[in-house]
């Protein structure tokens, strides 16, 4: 549905109709809005107001939509903006989402962007709305853009698994909007066995896009995924998510750059990192295999003796890492493919080739580094380089007072 204008004495009779039965006049959603609390109490905060939570309809939204900073928001269904419309979100906004699960997200279609401006001192916060918040309690952040994906032929979109919305295409420059200290918690409802919510979702978004500084924490699913696409993203921590924290399929060639990954009791993989969807088959002609730069990256897990694995490679990916501190897993990096270069899989054909390189890297309290189930011959030496030498990402500062979790 579309957000309608509402003009005149039916305003006005709304209005005066909902502030006799509640503190707080109801939202009607118009052109160029900015959604706020106009509750005015002399006990208030500044200026008088009533720290309330304001609510945003459920609806697609064709105009620009504003939340002021500093207020607490809520949702209770799919808030969808649509084509040249700008979501705007203030620093110190949350967001708080009803505990439905899958049916309640944030997405922002192709040519529609997010501006969500946090600070450090006063990060914007998605969330759950229930007074015991736990994993899984609602959507997620879905961005939709235009930039290049491999499961479709030619100039073909695809469509998201929540919201059946279109992304890819060809503009490898194509940009979502701005998000900067930006904290998504309590993720990853599901619709079904096979169409999960992420924390974020980035669906074919572009390099023209900007990423820095987000988190997801406690999420049912992945953290962080990325499904084709050429977005960069800097700074980026995923705490206690129970699917795999980062995640990239159907030809990713962006960076991840200052990531730090934290396993909580219930997880998978740090990394899961494949070339295509092989759900839907690499289509793209040429054929083209994700292949991001990962650069200054820290994965901590829960040992050794744990028996898992912080960073799975397979169906064809490539890409190159450097500055790589891994920590408390069984299996460094584990690497699955085909034989052969015109192969369905050439995960090995990318290490001979010099397009799936690790270099720097550190391991603690792992007991085997790489492991190959590639079908191709290379030893350790031909995949890893500068062994000892990573010292990961600086989480420490620049992960201060903003996230949660560590």
């Amino acid at each position: 549905m579309k957000n309608n204008l509402l003009l005149g004495f039916a305003i006005v009779a709304l209005l005066f109709s909902s502030c006799a039965t509640d503190d707080t006049a109801d939202i009607y959603i118009t052109d160029n809005s900015v959604i706020n609390n106009t509750t005015n109490n002399s006990g208030g905060g500044e200026g008088g107001e009533t720290d309330v939570e304001i609510p945003i309809n459920a609806a697609e939204y064709s105009s620009d939509l504003t939340l002021e900073a500093n207020k607490t928001y809520t949702i209770t269904g799919p808030v969808i903006m649509a084509e040249g419309a700008n979501l705007i979100i203030n620093e110190g906004v949350t967001i708080k989402a009803i505990a439905t699960g899958a049916d309640v997200y944030i997405a922002i279609s192709q040519g529609a962007q997010l501006i969500a401006n946090g600070t450090a001192s006063n990060p914007i916060v998605m969330t759950s709305g229930n007074a015991n918040p736990s994993a899984g309690q609602w959507g997620g952040l879905i961005l939709l853009g235009k930039a290049p994906i491999n499961s479709v032929t030619g100039n073909a979109t695809s469509t998201s698994e929540i919201g059946s919305l279109p992304y890819g295409g060809t503009d490898a420059s194509d940009s979502s909007g701005v998000i900067r200290y930006l904290r998504v918690e309590y993720s990853g409802g599901a619709a079904d066995g096979s169409s999960e919510n992420n924390g974020i979702s980035f669906y074919g978004v572009g390099a023209g896009t900007t990423v820095d500084y987000i988190q997801v924490y406690e999420g049912a699913d992945d953290g962080v995924e990325f499904f084709g696409g050429t977005v960069k993203v800097n700074h980026v921590a995923v705490v206690n998510c129970q699917d795999d924290s980062i995640d990239w399929t159907e030809g990713f060639s962006g960076s991840v750059t200052n990531a730090y990954v934290k396993h909580g009791a219930d997880h998978d993989k740090g990394f899961e990192c494949d070339g295509y969807n092989t759900d839907i088959g690499n289509l793209s002609n040429p054929k083209f295999w994700s292949k991001p730069t990962v650069k200054d990256v820290t994965i901590v897990g829960l040992g050794s003796g744990t028996g898992n694995e912080a960073i799975r490679l397979r169906a064809g990916t490539q890409g190159l890492f450097d500055n790589i501190l891994i920590q408390g897993f069984e299996e460094g990096f584990d690497l699955d493919g085909d034989a052969g270069a015109t192969s369905d899989n050439p995960t090995g054909t990318g290490v001979l080739n010099g397009d799936l390189d690790v270099t720097n890297v550190t391991f603690t309290d792992v007991i085997t580094k790489m492991k190959n189930d590639t079908g191709e011959t290379f030893t350790e030496a031909d995949f890893i380089s500068g062994d000892g030498n990573g010292t990961g990402t600086d989480y420490a500062t620049w992960g201060a007072g903003w996230t949660v979790g560590n």
